[in-house]
């Protein structure tokens, strides 16, 4: 079963059929395998210890990335962003935790670190391929798939990317980095039938191209690390994008929960999406916890996990009667105002609604009477809204607690390595605020 994740099975399997598109050429399995039999000579044996490895989206990376699945050694992946004091850091804290790490681990990622300091998830051979399998329940395969990897390599929605097509034996397409102008050109250049995108990503494309709609042969856009507001999903279907709102982390190899493929031109209707096959999900209190083979060993240098222990994933959600996850937010995001839980995304689904209103990120301030109040910096439209019009929307449509005190605007929201809205940014906002009124 682990030979999935073997460029050389890969070859004996498929060895004319194309592997990767980058820039102006393609390579097959074959084509490849010749390729990763000489980066192999590079690693020296070391008792597979993990190997570090900057996560830049290029051929050499990827290359060494097929090395190191070849070798059954782990990659330390590094974010292209770090300094070079975070780097060596998590390269030394990885080389002394090595014996901590299990067999089969194919790969380290460090968490965001959007709930706190950064820790290293240990994802398995058999946790990815298990994610890829699930994947390929509700997407499928055709033979023609080709998927877009425009996410940050060192980053989950990237790595897993590269394993489900290593293992379905199907194309990915190499872009460089994220970029909403050159986007719809890579699609057509690829012939790309899967992409992954982060909502902000999505939001950058449609208004990069206001007339841009998809070719025929792209039939599904994965859209997850982060809600989507029905404004954009809405925008979207106008588009005749076919949408898959995805849930999951770094914890979990990425997706847990899909929109159903059938319906990915109305993924609205569905929330967050249904728990994929040999994932289980429940709420304890409203926190997201899940398990199954999917699921990360444990973390770096930490005990690990039980194979049926569940994980909480620091998320706060809410299965519907269909069995459709609605994502409230994370743990971390939740503002608690005289009392009451204020979720952001509900907030900034209804601030996105209001005209003149083009994005809006909700966070809260330290209050000392009400422990927080709540604050929303927005990226506005022409014309912009005023405040009497913000008012009146608000009040129409949220309770007094969750409608926000204090409102700036800004160019652009911030935006983390990974391409979500960068949350621990916004307090920096403070001296911008003023009141809404």
């Amino acid at each position: 079963m682990n030979d999935l994740l073997s460029i050389r099975a890969a070859a004996r399997d498929a060895a004319d059929t194309v592997a990767l598109r980058v820039d102006d050429r393609q390579y097959t399995f074959a084509d490849l395998t010749r390729l990763v039999e000489l980066r192999l000579a590079a690693f020296p044996e070391s008792g597979g210890a993990p190997h570090p490895l900057i996560g830049t989206n290029t051929l050499e990376t990827l290359l060494s990335l097929y090395a190191l699945l070849e070798l059954r050694r782990p990659a330390a992946m590094l974010h292209p962003r770090l300094t070079p004091g975070e780097r060596v850091g998590k390269v030394e804290s990885t080389a002394r935790l090595a014996s901590t790490i299990p067999a089969d681990a194919a790969a380290i990622l460090y968490t965001s670190g959007t709930t706190g300091r950064a820790r290293g998830a240990v994802l398995t051979r058999t946790a990815l391929l298990a994610s890829a399998q699930a994947s390929s329940a509700n997407l499928g395969w055709q033979s023609d798939d080709c998927w877009l990897l425009a996410m940050p390599l060192a980053r989950v929605g990237g790595l897993s990317i590269i394993t489900r097509c290593l293992a379905a034996r199907r194309a990915v397409a190499l872009a460089p980095s994220f970029d909403a102008a050159q986007l719809p050109r890579w699609l057509d250049q690829y012939r790309v039938t899967l992409l992954s995108l982060v909502p902000t990503m999505l939001a950058q494309v449609l208004e990069a191209h206001p007339d841009w709609r998809p070719p025929p042969q792209l039939r599904a856009v994965l859209v997850g690390g982060a809600p989507a507001s029905p404004t954009l999903l809405a925008r979207a279907a106008e588009r005749g994008i076919p949408i898959i709102i995805t849930y999951g982390c770094t914890e979990t190899c990425s997706q847990i929960v899909a929109t159903p493929y059938d319906r990915r031109f109305e993924p609205g209707t569905c929330g967050s999406g249904q728990v994929l096959p040999t994932a289980q999900l429940r709420l304890d209190h409203g926190r997201i916890l899940v398990r199954g083979p999917m699921r990360m060993s444990g973390y770096l240098g930490e005990p690990p996990l039980e194979t049926d222990a569940w994980f909480d994933t620091g998320d706060l959600g809410e299965l519907d009667a269909r069995g459709f996850l609605h994502l409230h937010a994370r743990r971390a995001d939740l503002i608690v105002s005289g009392g009451e839980n204020v979720y952001p995304a509900e907030v900034e689904r209804v601030l996105d609604e209001c005209p003149g209103v083009r994005a809006s990120a909700v966070f809260g301030l330290s209050d000392e009477t009400w422990g927080q109040t709540v604050a929303v910096a927005l990226v506005a439209g022409t014309p912009p809204p005023s405040d009497a019009q913000l008012l009146a929307h608000l009040r129409a449509r949220l309770a007094p607690h969750q409608r926000p005190r204090r409102i700036c605007f800004i160019d652009s929201l911030p935006v983390n390595s990974a391409g979500k809205l960068d949350r621990l940014a916004l307090p920096l906002l403070g001296a911008q605020l003023r009141p809404l009124r």
